[in-house]
């Protein structure tokens, strides 16, 4: 079974970066797409962004132009680079892969930006 561990989360004020990481403890290779998902308080999850094995990548019109995913296949590790942080994107932010016997999700990082 695979884990998935997410870091990078915290506080920052509006306009503001933050980069998300979620580090898998075998490869993530075996994961087509892995995705980055969000959950803001009182709010159904939320699909934000997706990268393929072959680094193709699909965002949510909410981030498109702001959040940049990608993934290193060596290291295995999942990334999500968030820039022009706005309030309304605070949520406790989930790493996810598909493979062949099913989804795995991380535990969550929290994300709080103030205006």
């Amino acid at each position: 079974q695979v884990q998935l561990v997410e870091s990078g989360g915290g506080s920052v004020q509006a306009g503001g970066s933050l980069r998300l990481s979620c580090k898998a403890s075998r490869s993530i290779l075996r994961f087509d797409p892995m995705a980055w998902y969000r959950q803001a308080p009182g709010r159904e999850r939320e699909w934000v962004a997706e990268v393929s094995r072959g680094h193709r990548s699909n965002y949510s019109s909410s981030v498109k132009g702001r959040f940049t995913i990608s993934r290193d296949n060596v290291m295995n590790i999942l990334y999500l680079q968030m820039d022009s942080l706005q309030p309304e994107d605070t949520a406790v932010y989930y790493c996810n892969g598909r493979g062949n016997l099913g989804t795995t999700w991380g535990q969550g990082t929290q994300v709080t930006v103030s205006s």
